[in-house]
């Protein structure tokens, strides 16, 4: 795992974020997502440098494209916002899993 990989999966593991229950290196479909929580179908990517080039950005636009059809919602933070954010993130990710549970089915 990446420091930020690390970072947030210290702050998710064990049900930390209002007690629900992360995995990491998730398998969904062909893909292995970085975070997945099942109670609220959302996957949670994290994206380090790699992903600035455009060939990344389609392969990653693609991949969420095909997790959305099971409809799982993806979300996706860079590594200098775990870093350099890490609290506004938890608030991010706790607002997704809220509408996600609330949301219309």
């Amino acid at each position: 795992m990446t420091q930020a990989e690390t970072i947030l999966w210290n702050a998710l593991r064990n049900n930390k974020l209002n007690g629900y229950k992360f995995r990491r290196q998730h398998p969904i479909s062909r893909f292995i997502a970085d975070f997945y929580c099942h109670e609220a179908r959302l996957v949670i990517e994290i994206d380090g440098e790699i992903h600035n080039d455009i060939d990344s950005h389609a392969y990653d636009r693609d991949r969420s494209n095909i997790i959305k059809e099971l409809d799982i919602k993806v979300i996706r933070f860079t590594n200098y916002e775990i870093l350099n954010s890490l609290e506004t993130v938890l608030i991010q990710i706790n607002s997704e899993i809220q509408k996600s549970l609330t949301g219309p089915k």
